[in-house]
């Protein structure tokens, strides 16, 4: 005989459901992230009528389990009831290419699923209404269900994969290197000083400072330094048109990043996605963006442990207060542009492997201070399309001279003035909690 199935019919049932349905809400209420509990919840105001709750339980359910087929059912019926069609569809589609129980075609207006929105108690069609569904009983029915499905492609959200620097490849930013061993690596390679003095692993690290100066590199460094998996995202990553889905995208990324641990997760651009809340009003999908990244740093429900969590920004000041609390990004570290000996380390870095007369590029790094590492690609880049192009003149291979490199630093200019005068205000004005001392600091020693 076959196991028995509960179904989920479309008319209103004869009992009342409001006792156990506030039954439900009060035990969502002592544990938010039951999601068992919320689907069923949602079942049962999607029975009673209640099409609006019942969506809006699902969707939660959904971005944090995007794949639970049951649930995409039920939210496609409570959108196709409340007449939002192409969300009924989508969900509808996405169930249907993830189970093997396709949905019966979207119903004519009028027809069965308007009881819904009229209190029609008549029984429905022979054929089902849209969201007529099986709910396996037990754990184990709803696993054998499983048994001949394809397992879910790896989400292609970021980059993952190794590292392939460390902070040896870093030239110069002798301050910054000091902070991420303070920071990360004392800790981690002795654990029994740690333990004696309580220090924590928790939380994570911003790199801020002016675009185009390494923050990235430095990230990748830190994490070959750690001998882990080095996790990039971006924003595009991150950000989807869709109510709840990016949620979900950042939830999905936080949890790769635990499947690959040891891990360091970098964020770029993380004021765009932790942008201050009080400047959201009227957009809640990004507030709901904001407190998903919450959730995850604080790792309430989660494992953490392994996990090490690093963000660039350019605009610090944009941050939500919330995420620089501690135990989420609550260490914070300057990376201005590179000094002497970085922008000679970069200037050998690209140019290595070209054709090039011998150079004084000790010469040349100081004569480019305040080039970003950016700026400082482009002057190699610049020296290197004039040798091409005197070399096509020659018919032979000219190499690089040192005086093409010295027109090319003429011609840049520095791109991190227009931040600087930005970051300079907020340094001078909005310093009261000592957040850009550091950058007081230098600012000073620069007028010097």
């Amino acid at each position: 005989m076959p196991p028995r199935r509960h179904t989920c019919s479309g008319t209103v049932p004869s009992v009342s459901m409001d006792p156990v349905i506030e039954a439900l809400r009060a035990s969502l209420t002592a544990d938010p992230d039951n999601h068992d509990v919320r689907a069923h919840l949602a079942r049962l105001l999607l029975d009673s009528g209640r099409p609006d709750e019942a969506l809006a339980e699902a969707t939660t359910v959904l971005a944090a389990r995007p794949a639970d087929v049951p649930v995409l059912r039920v939210a496609a019926a409570a959108a196709t009831a409340t007449g939002h069609g192409d969300r009924a569809a989508a969900y509808r589609r996405l169930a249907d290419a993830l189970g093997d129980e396709p949905l019966a075609p979207e119903p004519v207006s009028g027809e069965s699923d308007a009881g819904h929105a009229t209190g029609d108690d008549s029984p429905p069609r022979e054929d089902g209404p849209a969201y007529a569904m099986a709910v396996p009983d037990t754990a184990a029915e709803l696993l054998a269900d499983w048994a001949d499905a394809d397992a879910l492609a790896e989400p292609e959200l970021g980059t993952l994969g190794v590292a392939g620097v460390t902070l040896a490849d870093v030239g110069g930013l002798a301050d910054v290197k000091r902070r991420l061993e303070l920071s990360f690596l004392t800790p981690m390679r002795n654990p029994e000083l740690r333990m004696q003095f309580g220090k924590s692993l928790r939380g994570g690290l911003l790199l801020w400072g002016p675009p185009g100066c390494g923050k990235t590199f430095i990230a990748r460094a830190l994490a070959g330094e750690l001998g882990a998996s080095f996790y990039e995202v971006g924003l595009s990553d991150v950000l989807d048109m869709y109510i709840g889905s990016s949620e979900r995208n950042l939830r999905s990324i936080f949890d790769a990043a635990r499947r690959n641990r040891p891990c360091l997760l970098f964020f770029d651009e993380i004021d765009a996605l932790g942008q201050k809340r009080a400047q959201l009003r009227g957009n809640s999908a990004m507030r709901g963006v904001v407190n998903q990244m919450l959730s995850e740093l604080d790792g309430a429900s989660t494992d953490n442990d392994g996990l090490f969590v690093l963000a660039a920004s350019n605009h610090p000041w944009d941050i939500d207060s919330a995420l620089l609390r501690p135990g989420r990004f609550d260490r914070t570290v300057l990376v201005l542009p590179p000094d002497a000996e970085a922008r000679l380390s970069i200037l050998r870095y690209h140019l290595r492997g070209r054709p090039a007369d011998p150079l004084d590029l000790d010469k040349l790094a100081k004569a480019t201070d305040g080039l970003s590492g950016a700026d400082l690609a482009l002057v190699c880049e610049q020296a290197t399309e004039a040798a091409m192009e005197e070399s096509m003149r020659a018919g032979q291979v000219r190499p690089i001279t040192q005086q093409q490199l010295v027109d090319a630093v003429r011609s840049v200019r520095p791109s991190i003035h227009e931040w600087m005068e930005t970051a300079r205000n907020y340094a001078l004005y909005s310093n009261e909690t000592g957040a850009y001392d550091e950058l007081v600091a230098y600012l000073k020693k620069r007028r010097r």
